[in-house]
């Protein structure tokens, strides 16, 4: 999982923007290493656009912090941010790597 700065820090939809493309483009090296990368706003993103975006906090960390559960380790990327932070932490409570960096995830199947 990718774990970073959506809203935090940002304050324009520019800047949260800018935030996802750096998730995601951590996801893509992630990825190149043989791992299957998911990003919690990508998952609760759409599901708060067809609902509205007054439901915003009812959504996005119960997503985010489901998909903890069912994944492996975490990459937690960029500047401050309260909801990744909690992420990184429910892996951690769980016994699971939290990495900071791309070169410190392993190969998939090494």
């Amino acid at each position: 999982m990718i774990s970073g700065p959506y809203r935090g820090g940002a304050k324009t939809e520019a800047d949260r923007q800018a935030n996802l493309e750096a998730m995601n483009r951590a996801a893509y090296e992630v990825f190149r290493l043989g791992h299957v990368p998911v990003i919690g706003v990508n998952m609760a993103l759409p599901i708060i656009e067809v609902v509205g975006k007054d439901r915003y906090d009812e959504i996005m960390m119960p997503v985010s912090l489901a998909l903890v559960d069912r994944c492996d380790a975490c990459l937690r990327i960029g500047g401050p941010s309260k909801g990744a932070d909690d992420e990184a932490e429910r892996f951690r409570a769980a016994g699971k790597p939290v990495y900071r960096h791309l070169d410190e995830i392993p190969a998939a199947g090494s």
